[in-house]
């Protein structure tokens, strides 16, 4: 598979290997009881002519597909759709529309987006662009952040992850309406591959994986809240390292120490003498018999508190079905963290009678808010519970854990994304067979090696 660097289509994190084109990718290979070898490519051009001339089988770089001159390709099926974003800085004059920009649009060597702004110009014929051919999107948001360019464009995907710890990048307007995402193969008369393509999206989407998959990597991020995003950013920086040491202790070996963090924040704001009004306590709010159930003294301690909260944690984790897989299986111990099990069962219970799959999440998630109204909490065990509640719950446990993941995390491959297409950095190895890869955590652990916060 021919692809790119990059957060929405290929990259190592502290667990290995990851990226949504990446995981449609190696489930491609599955059904075909094939090997996935990734390629990457630092110019769309290599891209396009290692597919011309058969070194690689296909390619899937996140992108619409562009007017790639001089190679011909045939289209696999569609699997999702964006669109192409002009951001400017938070704070800096907000331009409405094309006929607004005050100065060149800087953009990465990416001929959609050159295609675009070429058709804008036609009724905007002051409109200008630079191209930065040796730098990525994500070096051009930097650029974007110190305000040595005024503008940019990124693919709305991308966008989406990127927001999550750089907030102060804002939407100015859409350059089009949405495209969709393709594969894209060799023209040739043997087309098995590109058929093979289109019973693999097909299967993926009627057994419903893909949705599934589409919601492991974006669900958590489809509404961007920029206030609590910017005090997240900030906390990290002014209260996590004074608590840091102790959610790594608590963490030990089964748990990443970012999950900890993100519950104690989502609970406490990582203020150890918070207190709820139905008198839940500290860091990790525990009450009075969780603190009990654990063996915690003094909830207001913050070593006791993330201790207790840790040992909860993993207590509700042990409770869970073992059909329930990850990441799914964390996505339930986080909401019955906050509403209990009994609860996120009855939804269970709710979403097997519709005839949806009550170990995954995407479904069970759909069906908790119902157990507010009595025409459905009136069917269950536990009854009434504010069910929206678990759900946000997660979504926001989900987004503060991924940050922590760029900001902090010791894998020396993680941004390797980040130095592709930079002169001054070393290259990476272009080639790498999914066997190459880093170690992964054990199965064993509370997030293993295909657990996706």
């Amino acid at each position: 598979m021919g692809t790119r660097n990059g957060p929405t289509t290929f990259y190592i994190d502290n667990q290995g290997p990851t990226g949504f084109e990446y995981e449609l990718g190696k489930r491609f290979a599955k059904s075909l009881n094939l090997e996935l070898e990734i390629q990457l490519f630092s110019t769309e051009a290599d891209m396009w002519e290692a597919l011309d001339s058969g070194h690689i089988h296909f390619i899937a770089y996140g992108s619409p597909t562009p007017d790639a001159e001089g190679y011909t390709f045939s289209l696999g099926p569609a699997y999702q759709t964006i669109s192409q974003k002009l951001v400017f800085k938070q704070g800096t004059d907000w331009p409405r529309d094309a006929g607004d920009l005050t100065e060149p649009v800087a953009i990465p060597n990416h001929r959609p987006f050159i295609d675009s702004l070429q058709e804008i110009k036609k009724s905007h014929p002051d409109l200008t662009w630079e191209i930065h051919s040796n730098r990525t999107t994500e070096q051009l948001l930097d650029l974007l952040l110190e305000e040595k360019i005024a503008y940019t464009v990124v693919n709305s995907n991308e966008l989406a992850l990127h927001r999550q710890f750089t907030p102060d990048v804002s939407i100015a307007f859409s350059l089009n309406h949405d495209r969709p995402l393709r594969w894209h193969f060799p023209h040739k008369e043997d087309d098995s591959l590109l058929g093979a393509a289109f019973d693999f999206f097909s299967a993926l989407q009627s057994n419903g994986e893909l949705e599934q998959l589409v919601d492991r990597y974006y669900g958590h991020i489809k509404r961007f809240d920029y206030v609590d995003t910017r005090a997240f950013i900030d906390a990290v920086d002014e209260k996590l390292p004074k608590y840091l040491p102790l959610f790594k202790e608590a963490a030990e070996q089964d748990i990443d120490w970012r999950l900890l963090a993100s519950i104690g924040y989502q609970e406490s704001h990582w203020n150890p003498k918070a207190r709820s009004p139905t008198g839940v306590r500290g860091i990790m709010m525990l009450t009075r018999s969780t603190a009990k159930q654990v063996r915690i003294k003094n909830r207001l301690d913050p070593k006791q508190s993330i201790m207790g909260g840790a040992k909860y944690f993993r207590y509700l984790y042990k409770l869970m079905p073992n059909d329930i897989r990850e990441p799914d299986r964390s996505f339930f111990t986080l909401a019955s963290y906050n509403v209990g099990w009994g609860h996120v069962n009855d939804a269970r219970y709710l979403t097997s009678k519709a005839g949806k799959d009550p170990n995954k999440w995407v479904h069970v998630k759909e069906f908790l808010p119902l157990l507010r109204h009595k025409k459905w909490y009136s069917q269950t065990k536990y009854g009434y519970a504010r069910g929206d509640e678990p759900v946000k719950y997660v979504t926001n446990i989900r987004r503060y854990y991924q940050i922590l993941q760029w900001l902090h995390n010791d894998n020396p491959n993680f941004h390797q994304y980040k130095q592709l297409n930079d002169p001054e950095m070393p290259q990476p190895d272009s080639t790498l067979s999914e066997l190459e890869m880093p170690t992964p955590l054990k199965a064993g652990n509370v997030l293993s090696a295909n657990s996706a916060l």
